[in-house]
């Protein structure tokens, strides 16, 4: 792997990802998707935003094309994270260098105009992303949401929504009433140490009856209270392909920004996906079907 210049500035930083991936024990399905990844800078090509949280190491879209084709990932879904906020150049550039394989979701804000949306759409946009979590500067302005849910609806894109788990019982009402797919990151960080049976996580479960919720059964590392190798969050990511299998999808996460625990082997994710996805069909769901369907990938 490439190395990552992990330069900071006076900001908190990122501990850089692991560079030296384990090869899965399986074969990925042709057509695999890593539908959670970012790309960082080069911060001297693609500046930071000067209102950030924290300053990741660079993460090119080389390092990250590198990183796919040794797992044997052909597909990618680039999610623009907060350290870029929103200008998406960075995510714009990987996607045209991507021979049609990689989709994105946006950040924006109030400047960002119908034909700036347009445009990103142009560039192989889908959908939109609001961070709720507290660490990344809490929940946005609820009628700035609203409002660009009505616009980004009749470019037939979704939401893409990071919250912490005790957001889904402060905001479910609200979720409820936005009709629009919306997609939710990370399984929602239910804490692993609280059960299957906590509330958040079954707030999660009853909005995945509903055919507009769709789901990431990824960032184990990021809900487990043991650390490796992170099966304590294997009955959540279970739980959720019990009740929506059609409308789940997966990602590395790549290079796994604001972890404080310990950093994840992107091979040995992959491994852990086929622990809670054991069955070849239902991992060519999540893999393959479902985000070539969310995202057009056949198209």
């Amino acid at each position: 792997m490439a190395s990552l210049n992990t330069t900071v500035g006076p900001y908190k930083s990122c501990q850089p990802p692991d560079l030296n991936p384990r090869k899965p024990d399986f074969e990925l399905p042709p057509g695999a998707c890593d539908a959670h990844c970012h790309v960082f800078g080069p911060g001297d090509l693609f500046p930071y935003h000067p209102q950030r949280s924290y300053t990741p190491p660079d993460a090119s879209r080389q390092t990250l094309r590198k990183l796919h084709d040794f797992l044997g990932i052909e597909r990618a879904v680039i999610v623009q994270a907060s350290c870029h906020g929103p200008d998406n150049a960075a995510m714009l550039d990987a996607i045209a260098h991507s021979g049609g394989k990689y989709r994105g979701v946006c950040h924006i804000d109030e400047n960002t105009s119908e034909q700036d949306l347009q445009r990103l759409h142009d560039g192989g946009v889908r959908g939109v992303r609001f961070n709720f979590v507290k660490h990344l500067g809490g929940a946005p302005d609820l009628n700035f949401l609203r409002r660009t849910v009505d616009i980004v609806r009749g470019l037939g894109w979704h939401l893409v929504l990071h919250f912490d788990a005790a957001d889904l019982l402060e905001y479910k009402d609200l979720l409820k009433r936005l009709n629009i797919k919306i997609v939710i990151d990370h399984m929602g960080r239910p804490k692993a140490e609280d059960g299957i049976g906590q509330i958040p996580f079954q707030i999660l479960l009853e909005f995945m009856k509903d055919e507009n919720f769709w789901v990431k059964v990824c960032g184990l590392e990021r809900i487990s209270a043991n650390g490796k190798p992170f099966h304590d969050g294997v009955p959540f990511a279970q739980k959720l392909l019990e009740v929506a299998p059609d409308r789940a999808i997966w990602g590395t996460d790549f290079p796994h920004p604001n972890i404080s625990g310990d950093m994840p082997n992107d091979g040995d994710l992959i491994d852990l996906l086929a622990l809670f996805a054991p069955d070849k069909i239902l991992r060519q769901k999540i893999l393959v079907d479902n985000p070539a369907r969310l995202y057009g990938f056949e198209e």
